[in-house]
């Protein structure tokens, strides 16, 4: 059989090494030609922020920073980003920070630099999101995607240990759903597998040597490439489920991706054989879900949705909002009963079944 596939890739400078944020980032501001940064960090960020922005021509930082990015917080940056006319916006946080940032460059067209302090991998796409209500829209546009990521493995130490098995699951779940999301091609598979290696072999060590660089540059490394693979295939079923949990319900981002992961990927596996095996062989498993299952007990991965805010008296509104944003790629049919399982399985924190 021939192979045929289109294949996208962004345009992005990265840098890569520990230790360096600061001089990395005062080097890309200087490429930029920026006289006026915005740097965007929330509060937990302050410090690191501080230090990396040290060498910059900063005008302001700006610190408030929500999940899911309001459309009144959106609004009130973009406005202190007018009133101090900055030309150039330095993001220093996990999505959040960088979703901020992005709802900034939307509407402006700043450029971003994105110096990120978590595994969410929002600075490798050009995908943005805003909440309105109990509403979460997306978009693709060239605009939000940073002009260039500063990656720094020491930058991650300070990030608590289970805060980081959730964002490292997270990524993994871009992996996994890029497998079979609306524009899955061969390049992208090959990027999300490597991921899924990287992933699986990085969160261990940071579980064992949370202050150790290896785990945390190997977990960033896999980051990175599940990113840039999400960013080429698209939202699959996954990402439709937890943008509809998140937005509509304010669940925290990072610890939904991780508990819903294993019952999207038991729903889908015998719908995408080849797939299934490539994941299962990544993670050293004879198959995907007994490997995911086994990093996730090694890890004590977050387990039901119950534990972070979802009423299980809100499943059958969840199934009905899911429903209209199902991909037609997906590799099974999604209906009202399936869906109703998997959400009532991962609100109970089950084995997938």
């Amino acid at each position: 059989m021939s192979m045929r596939f289109e294949h996208e890739t962004l345009g992005q400078r990265i840098r890569f090494a520990a230790g360096e944020a600061a001089h990395g980032t005062a080097e890309e501001v200087a490429h930029l030609g920026a006289r006026r940064v915005m740097v965007i960090a929330g509060p937990r960020e302050a410090e690191i922020a501080r230090h990396v922005a040290a060498d910059l021509p900063v005008a302001l930082f700006h610190n408030e920073v929500a999940m899911h990015v309001p459309v009144p917080v959106a609004e009130r940056a973009r406005e202190v980003a007018a009133a101090h006319d900055v030309d150039s916006l330095v993001a220093v946080g996990g999505g959040s920070t960088t979703g901020l940032a992005k709802a900034v460059a939307l509407t402006t067209g700043l450029p971003i630099i994105a110096v990120p302090t978590t595994y969410a991998g929002s600075e490798a796409t050009n995908v943005w999101g805003m909440t309105e209500g109990a509403k979460k829209t997306t978009g693709v546009d060239p605009r939000v995607l940073p002009r260039s990521v500063v990656y720094d493995a020491s930058l991650m130490v300070s990030l608590p240990v289970d805060l980081s098995i959730a964002s490292g699951l997270n990524a993994l779940a871009h992996c996994v759903d890029s497998m079979w999301a609306p524009r899955a091609d061969p390049i992208n598979t090959a990027l999300s597998l490597e991921g899924i290696r990287a992933l699986d072999a990085g969160l261990p060590k940071v579980v064992e040597q949370p202050e150790g660089l290896e785990g945390r540059e190997q977990a960033l490394y896999g980051a990175y490439l599940s990113a840039v693979s999400f960013a080429s295939a698209g939202s699959g079923l996954h990402h439709k489920i937890c943008h509809v949990l998140g937005g509509r319900y304010d669940l925290p981002h990072a610890p939904t991706h991780a508990v819903v992961l294993p019952y999207v990927l038991a729903l889908n596996a015998p719908g995408a054989p080849l797939a299934e095996r490539r994941i299962a062989a990544a993670l050293g498993y004879p198959s995907a879900l007994e490997g995911l299952q086994a990093l996730r007990a090694e890890l004590d991965a977050p387990r039901a949705l119950r534990d972070y805010g979802f009423d299980e008296a809100q499943i059958p509104d969840a199934v009905q909002a899911i429903l209209t944003v199902v991909p037609d790629s997906n590799p099974v049919s999604v209906t009202a009963d399936n869906l109703d399982r998997l959400l009532r399985q991962a609100w109970e924190g089950v084995d997938p079944q």
